[in-house]
């Protein structure tokens, strides 16, 4: 029944997903080396053109919502990866801290798009910038460098550029949950009144450029404010008062089919681990009780930052990705250290010369090995090429591109202790119950304590902890079912370490070093 469903929910899914660019002609060029896409009504009428910007960590799959619904509202929508980002090969250069460094050169990246979408055809001649976060600053500082761009939509917007004057007609969209966001918004709009402002009301006038408005969009944050349709919605209506045009009013809404499409794929999971070889007869792990669990678990959450503390942070071109495998290498061998001090304690403990053996008898013949290695190759394929390719095709790129490919092994020589690890000290007979959910929140508070003692230069790594909690929920399930089925907790151990390092090495921006 597990397996139907989860059939039903993909199919049902990729339905609803693909029905939602019916009508539209998507063509994929470049802009030098800069990845684009144009989305467009087919037989459509000539009419403005919206460049979408995305953010930082992100990719133009992102911004999808707002280029199907202004595309299927007649406008020509561009949107585009930024360098060492998504699909672009080119890294990320200048200082990330300084508006003079990575600021100015994504400014002239979308100058450059800018000037590509201006005689893209079916284009009239009017122009608009779309962008969220991070690129929210970037498209307020190309419109007022550009008087020819006639609105800008900021999305999540925090830009210290923003003046009274400028840029022309703006609207600020914020999740209703980003707090400190929403007060930017009234700020943004309130300097070009002069005065307190309120969400939801159009101060200025579109003929003149003044016109501004802070939109709060119900109940997301940062990220789903992207798939809210209030957002779309917004920027839709918005853009048609700037340009008196009409469309169809139609809005994307493919928030709630991706999440349908994700959970159908994890719900097939579990029939399709039940296909897998078993490699060994008994469960293998350290099946450790939590008396003696709790070590294991809790010392490396505590040494690894304090070990870390001044550990450099630059040393492979993936903006914090380096800390991170770094983290995850020391973690997993302090986790692997601890449980060979555990099992000593148990000798001693036991009063015997030899410590009791955890594995059941278990050996490495050759026919467990090549369970083994089919069974891992099979768990790997479907966390990297089924949840990845749908994260690909609807939410952000997953492939890698250039030097990526080099990053994913650089990456796994950090995950793939951790995750062996982890998993055997979580796994087996007598385990004590909760463990793998419990080392995995260590685990991150770990990563926060890293960030609290190094705050300058682990910022960025505040923004991906709801990522990584998300895979860890995900690939836990995914290793749990493994492991019922193999009877080996390396399996999903190897599998998790090889997807979180691809994870990392595809979506982290790639830097200039």
């Amino acid at each position: 029944m597990l397996g139907i469903a989860g059939a039903l929910a993909v199919a049902i899914a990729l339905w609803q997903l693909v029905a939602t660019t019916a009508g539209l002609t998507i063509e994929r060029t470049t802009v030098g080396t800069t990845p684009v896409t144009i989305y467009r009504q087919a037989g459509a009428s000539p009419a403005p053109v919206i460049v979408i910007a995305h953010g930082f960590a992100g990719s133009q799959q992102l911004m999808q919502p707002f280029a199907v619904t202004l595309a299927r509202n007649g406008y020509v929508a561009v949107t585009f990866d930024f360098a060492g980002h998504g699909r672009n090969a080119e890294k990320l250069g200048g200082d990330i801290t300084k508006v003079s460094g990575t600021t100015i050169l994504l400014v002239e990246e979308v100058a450059r798009v800018v000037a590509f979408a201006k005689g893209i055809p079916g284009g009239d001649g009017r122009i608009a910038l779309l962008g969220h976060s991070m690129a929210s600053d970037i498209i307020v500082r190309a419109a007022q460098a550009d008087p020819e761009i006639a609105a800008v939509v900021a999305v999540s917007m925090f830009s210290p550029a923003v003046r009274p004057d400028s840029p022309k007609n703006l609207l600020v969209v914020v999740g209703d949950w980003e707090r400190r966001l929403k007060e930017e918004a009234l700020r943004a709009v309130g300097m070009a009144v002069g005065g307190p402002v309120e969400a939801g009301v159009t101060y200025g006038s579109f003929a003149d450029g003044t016109a501004r408005r802070a939109a709060f969009s119900p109940s997301v944050e940062h990220i789903a404010v992207l798939y809210s349709p209030a957002s779309s919605r917004e920027a839709l209506l918005w853009l048609d008062q700037v340009f008196r045009h009409a469309g169809s009013g139609y809005v994307d809404d493919r928030g709630a089919w991706i999440g349908l499409l994700i959970l159908g794929i994890v719900l097939l999971a579990k029939p399709l681990a039940g296909l897998l070889p078993r490699v060994a007869s008994t469960p293998q792990g350290a099946g450790l009780p939590w008396r003696r669990l709790w070590p294991v678990a809790v010392v490396p959450a505590v040494a690894t930052p304090l070990l870390l503390w001044k550990a450099p942070t630059s040393f492979l071109p993936v903006l914090v990705g380096d800390y991170l495998a770094v983290h995850f290498a020391v973690y997993g061998l302090l986790t692997a250290l601890m449980l060979f001090v555990v099992r000593r304690w148990s000798v001693r403990d036991a009063g015997v010369q030899t410590a009791p053996r955890t594995d059941g008898g278990f050996h490495w013949s050759a026919r467990a090995v090549a369970a083994f290695l089919l069974a891992t190759t099979l768990v790997t394929a479907y966390a990297i090429g089924a949840l990845g390719g749908a994260i690909d095709w609807f939410v952000t790129s997953f492939v890698p591109v250039g030097p990526r490919w080099l990053l994913v092994l650089a990456l796994a020589a950090g995950t793939v202790p951790y995750f062996l690890a982890d998993e055997w000290a979580t796994r087996g007979p007598g385990t004590g119950r909760g463990a793998y959910a419990a080392t995995k929140l260590l685990f991150l508070l770990s990563l926060a304590g890293a960030v609290a003692l190094n705050l300058r230069a682990l910022f960025f790594l505040i923004l991906i902890v709801p990522v990584i909690l998300a895979f860890f929920v995900v690939y836990g399930l995914f290793s749990r079912w493994t492991f019922a089925r193999t009877g080996h907790p390396w399996v999903g151990g190897l599998a998790n370490a090889l997807a979180f390092a691809w994870a990392i090495a595809v979506t982290f921006p790639m830097l200039v070093r």
